[in-house]
């Protein structure tokens, strides 16, 4: 996957960070024209990854990083949630008396593929889960996506013109969210929320 089909955040040890996780999902999704049930399916399986990555007995001030990738070539979707933790989680049947543990059987069920893989880099794992979507679409060249999605090297339209991205980075997460700032070419850097819509275009500026 090429890194224009791909979005990464980092998420706060915070209960409030599954359901954050869940619209920046809905918003990439949107974009990517993902279909209700995929979205459905894909909202289901990030939030079980979110919620035992929170659980996950570490310092508090370790985030948890969250990818979403897709593959057009190949129809699927790709849902990435790391921690630093140790250890590998498992789909088990719990007890009848149990109200809880049915998280990864539930992933298990939904997905194409899952399973755990060592981090890249640092410390810790990341678990993944592949889903069917044929119905992820190609980017076409000028667009509306969620800021989330802006990427270097693209051209946004902000104050009535195309201005270029020069660097992209995500502040610290506050009551509001998550908020992308955007480094542009000419003017003051842009604030906007992780979600908001914003035109965007590869290429050169027009007017």
């Amino acid at each position: 996957m090429s890194p224009s089909n791909d979005v990464t955040f980092r998420l706060p040890r915070d209960r409030r960070s599954v359901p954050r996780a869940r619209a920046l999902l809905h918003a990439v999704l949107d974009t990517w024209g993902v279909g209700q049930e995929t979205l459905d399916n894909a909202e289901l399986v990030l939030s079980v990854l979110v919620t035992n990555a929170l659980r996950v007995p570490v310092p508090g001030d370790r985030q948890v990083g969250v990818r979403i990738a897709r593959s057009v070539v190949d129809g699927l979707l790709r849902l990435e949630v790391s921690d630093a933790g140790g250890g590998r989680p498992e789909a088990r049947e719990p007890g009848e008396d149990e109200t809880g543990g049915r998280g990864l059987l539930l992933v298990s069920a939904l997905a194409h593929r899952w399973g755990c893989e060592q981090r890249a880099a640092g410390i810790g794992k990341t678990v993944f889960a592949e889903l069917k979507a044929p119905d992820i679409v190609a980017e076409p060249a000028a667009r509306e996506v969620a800021a989330v999605m802006v990427r270097a090297g693209q051209q946004v339209r902000v104050w009535g013109a195309w201005r270029a991205v020069r660097g992209v980075r995500v502040d610290q997460y506050a009551a509001g969210g998550p908020v992308v700032v955007l480094e542009l070419d000419n003017g003051p850097a842009l604030g906007v929320h992780a979600t908001e819509p914003l035109a965007v275009q590869t290429g050169e500026c027009s007017g």
